[in-house]
């Protein structure tokens, strides 16, 4: 049965993954189509060739081995040019950014529409229940315990932890707080005075914020959603993710945060679908959408060999008045190329030792 199950599971995680490689193809597939680009190509996998049709001058084909895809576009590869019309570079400028972008921000709008779906079947919502206090905190000593709930503050009635947080935290001037907390069958007023609190967030710095000292419990509410406030909290959640990522890359690349505690590579990333499979649909759905944005966000990186690439490519273009040229361009594509390989060779070496102790414990 466990045989059965890891195979079950691997055939999820390549059908999951196999789904985004569409997705994002399928961005520059239509995108060249749109603007007139002859594609010649959609492959789904890298290798030796399983099976394949040929529709109104397309090759569609599954090759063997599951992990990747691409669109070949005529004219697209150097030494294959004619200078016919319908051929990639015989595009102007503005055509050839759209087509490259576009798989990019396929993969944006399909996490996004992904987003919308679970948050109007329902959030997880973490309740103002406590689950803890700080020793030595403002809430501590002011005999708020593990397992109270608190119901408002200053008359202010709160059910959520964001909630919560965000009242206590516009306390900037440290003044008492009025709390009504439930603590079994009854309620009770108590007096807090907010003091400045410092931790480390995400990215391991220190931040300093206004607090009291608790920390929340994992009782949550599943909040049944609509579709308006769905599609906010999709649009708020995907730009929220992007800025976060985009800083945490920031830091990564400045040194201020340490590559090998916070990168995680391919063996990382099927750890996390094999756990969302077995959590069920809506943590599938969830892995399916951030794996998605994850995509499109670091395809969107100025880093040959990337989308994000070819549109620098593209930029220095505009800027020159002529394209780099082919042997040019090779040369910088070959060494980001190695470069790419020894960087998830050093994260899955990484990745793999830390499987591996926990296989120990």
């Amino acid at each position: 049965m466990l045989i059965l199950g890891a195979i079950f599971t691997g055939l999820i995680i390549i059908f999951i993954l196999s789904i985004l490689i569409i997705v994002h193809e399928s961005g520059h597939f239509i995108a060249a189509r749109v603007c007139g680009v002859r594609v010649e190509k959609f492959a789904l996998g890298f290798g030796k060739r399983l099976f394949g049709i040929t529709r109104k001058g397309t090759e569609y084909v599954v090759n063997l081995i599951p992990f990747g895809g691409f669109v070949k576009l005529a004219g697209e590869d150097p030494d294959e040019r004619k200078g016919e019309k319908d051929e990639f570079q015989s595009k102007p400028i503005r055509s050839r950014f759209f087509i490259v972008a576009s798989g990019a921000i396929f993969n944006y709008i399909f996490a996004f529409l992904i987003f919308i779906v679970i948050f109007f079947v329902g959030t997880p919502m973490p309740t103002s229940e406590i689950g803890g206090t700080l020793t030595g905190s403002p809430a501590q000593l002011a005999g708020l315990r593990k397992g109270d709930t608190i119901t408002a503050i200053d008359g202010k009635t709160v059910k959520y932890w964001d909630e919560l947080v965000k009242t206590i935290r516009a306390d900037k001037d440290g003044l008492p707080l009025s709390l009504t907390i439930e603590r079994g069958d009854r309620a009770i007023n108590l007096n807090v005075a907010p003091k400045v609190i410092e931790t480390q967030n995400v990215f391991k710095q220190k931040v300093k914020f206004v607090g009291i000292g608790i920390a929340q419990s994992e009782n949550v509410v599943i909040l049944k959603g609509n579709p308006a406030r769905a599609v906010s909290l999709a649009a708020k959640h995907v730009w929220f993710f992007t800025i976060t990522t985009y800083k945490g890359i920031w830091l990564l690349a400045t040194g201020a945060m340490p590559v090998k505690e916070n990168v995680g590579g391919p063996i990382l990333i099927v750890e996390m679908l094999a756990k969302a499979v077995k959590y069920g649909p809506i943590s599938v759905l969830n892995m399916l959408a951030t794996i998605s944005l994850l995509l499109a966000i670091f395809n969107l990186l100025p880093f040959p060999i990337l989308d994000g690439g070819h549109i620098l490519f593209l930029g220095i273009e505009k800027l020159r008045g002529r394209p780099l040229s082919p042997r040019t361009q090779g040369v910088v594509q070959n060494v980001a190329l190695a470069f790419l390989i020894m960087f998830f060779l050093y994260v899955s070496y990484f990745d793999t030792a830390r499987v591996i102790s926990n296989l120990g414990k």
